[in-house]
């Protein structure tokens, strides 16, 4: 891939830094081998410039769109990937496209009705493992909607 221009590498990274974070995209720069180097290139410049960077969705739509996709699809080490970056990213600064507990909510409650109920569950768990994780554990909630 040597026809890579040096700016569509550069936006790439620029798009992929702002939504996964640093320390995750430096760690993938660092794991760059002779075997990996081309497809870290691909993507950087294909899904992180030549999509990412397109103008017809804003990136928190883009980062819920790979959240219902990688459910559906049952990749889960992706999706895994985005809610983290997402609940870490400032919810201040649109290209970062933050996520909050709501809205991971209702992502999964849709992906449970056209993906599938082992899809949702799947991507509850993985979800909920993540906000433990992060120290941001949804609080207690009753099961029947009459009781607090």
């Amino acid at each position: 891939m040597t026809h890579i221009s040096d700016t569509t590498l550069q936006q790439g990274l620029a798009n992929r830094r702002q939504v996964l974070g640093d320390a995750w995209v430096e760690q993938s720069l660092r794991g760059a081998n002779r075997l990996n180097v081309e497809f870290q290139r691909l993507i950087t410049t294909y899904a992180w410039d030549s999509i990412w960077s397109r103008p017809g969705l804003d990136r928190r739509t883009r980062r819920i769109m790979v959240l219902a996709t990688t459910a559906a699809m049952g990749r889960w080490e992706e999706f895994e990937l985005h809610v983290r970056s997402g609940l870490m990213a400032d919810a201040a600064d649109p290209q970062a496209a933050a996520l909050d507990v709501d809205t991971l909510q209702e992502v999964l409650l849709q992906t449970a009705v056209y993906a599938g109920v082992p899809a949702g569950n799947t991507g509850m768990a993985i979800a909920l493992k993540v906000l433990r994780e992060l120290g941001q554990e949804p609080a207690p909630a009753s099961f029947f909607p009459s009781q607090p």
